[in-house]
């Protein structure tokens, strides 16, 4: 029994070993065909071999980047170039504009010197700028302005291995622009981008426009609805601060011309319609009150209506503007044809009453037929042929209007009758005028409103 189960102990021990040798024999096999085999070779993980970081290869921790470049020497140049995206809006009301651009800075910082074999440049996004020196510029007279920050901060470091840097930065900036509203809307306006360093000195920073007039790049497809935009240039002066001394400022100036089409559609021509329509009670009847009247204050309402909506969107100046001009000019055209009405009917009244006191003091006419018999005996009228016409140019339309009229001439020829109606001896003049004031006014108006334009338009075109 014992030399069994050594036996089988030893057979055991026999398959173990071989197993073992066989999975050995296996395993070499397969670590040789895999260094053998191109299926399974490959390149080494990049991520996890060892390299040098940027800040240390451009020994950001070596350096005390709160003191400008060359600290102690010259001023350090910053050029500047300036490439405009859009004009978002032109504010008449605020004096303001809204501009989005791209604002880059180039200067040289030795401290950010690297070796490179390739003299390629390194680019760095808004983390390292907080790390290192850059310029601290901003704009004068801002009233808002932000960088953008979707989807990360629009905000790019590009150093080079000698130390040359540029900074770029998306921007939009809603600065001042004080407007000369007084020859609106035929206006032109000029508003300025002012850029300056607000620590540094020109001791410590000299600004400077990097390529001249030809640092500043526009979008062709920038464009206004209500304006024009005629060109973009750049000038440099020095501004003096009293505290703290001169500083170098960058200038973008951009002149803007007004469209005038939309104001002549919105204001021009419904005032000269209004001034027109209101010339229209010149050819009513001055008897029809109820069509002269309604015409005239309809016409007022309507000036007073315009110009009120165009002051709304106005700012609250303290001088007359071209179109304020244009607007209450218009409004006293359309004001005198009120009067002008007013005063015919006042004298049409006056007219009424004397012709009424005059037929109370003449005899009876009832002898006297057509006008026409009364110049067959001109000895006993008084009154001619000659005279009879003329009268009757004057003659109402009423029944018998022009039978008094000539009775009123006869009253003033007749000797016998001088006596009783000498005082009416002006009567027929005020007759005359009252029909005269329509047929002037209807010369009159148009003439002086079309001399008007053609002034106010040779001025202001």
């Amino acid at each position: 029994m014992q030399v069994d189960a050594v036996l089988v102990l030893l057979c055991v021990w026999l398959v173990v070993a071989v197993g073992k040798s066989s999975a050995q024999r296996r395993g070499h096999m397969l670590e040789t065909y895999k260094h053998s085999s191109p299926m399974f070779k490959r390149s080494p993980d990049m991520t996890k071999s060892p390299m040098t970081k940027s800040e240390q290869l451009l020994r950001i921790d070596d350096h005390d980047f709160t003191m400008r470049p060359a600290f102690g020497g010259p001023p350090i140049p910053v050029g500047v170039d300036v490439q405009v995206e859009s004009l978002d809006t032109i504010s008449e009301v605020d004096m303001d504009f809204t501009m989005t651009l791209y604002l880059r800075h180039y200067w040289k910082d030795e401290r950010l010197a690297f070796p490179s074999t390739n003299n390629q440049s390194m680019t760095f996004d808004s983390r390292l700028v907080k790390k290192i020196w850059v310029p601290d510029m901003f704009f004068v007279h801002s009233k808002r302005s932000f960088i953008h920050d979707t989807t990360t901060d629009n905000v790019m470091l590009r150093v080079y291995p000698d130390g040359n840097v540029l900074y770029s930065l998306r921007v939009t900036v809603t600065a001042m622009c004080n407007m000369d509203l007084s020859r609106f809307p035929l206006d032109t306006q000029t508003c300025s981008l002012e850029i300056e360093s607000y620590a540094y000195t020109d001791d410590d920073l000299m600004l400077y426009w990097k390529k001249g007039n030809e640092s500043l790049d526009t979008d062709e497809r920038i464009s206004l609805s209500q304006f024009l935009i005629q060109k973009f240039h750049t000038t440099t002066k020095l501004a003096f601060y009293s505290s703290t001394g001169w500083y170098n400022r960058l200038y973008i100036h951009f002149t803007l011309r007004r469209h005038i089409f939309f104001f002549l559609l919105q204001t021009y021509f419904p005032a000269t319609l209004m001034v027109m329509l209101s010339w229209v009670s010149f050819w009513i009847d001055r008897r029809a009150v109820p069509a002269r009247v309604p015409l005239g204050i309809t016409t007022v309402l309507t000036m007073s209506t315009i110009i009120t909506g165009v002051n709304a969107s106005m700012p609250r100046v303290s001088y007359i503007k071209a179109v304020d001009i244009y607007l209450w000019v218009s409004f006293v055209f359309v004001f005198l044809s009120v009067i002008e009405y007013a005063a015919v009917n006042y004298l049409s009244t006056v007219q009424e009453r004397k012709e009424r006191k005059l037929r109370e003091r003449l005899p009876c006419t009832c002898e006297i037929g057509h006008p026409d018999d009364m110049a067959v005996d001109p000895q006993i009228t008084g009154y001619g042929t000659m005279d009879v016409n003329m009268t009757g140019n004057y003659g109402m339309p009423e029944n018998g209007g022009r039978q008094e009229r000539i009775l009123a001439q006869v009253a003033l020829n007749n000797p016998q009758m001088a006596s009783q109606a000498k005082p009416s001896r002006g009567y027929v003049n005020i007759w005359i005028d009252t029909h005269a004031i329509d047929k002037y006014s209807r010369v009159f108006f148009p003439g002086a409103y079309v001399l008007f334009n053609i002034i106010y338009w040779s001025i202001y075109s």
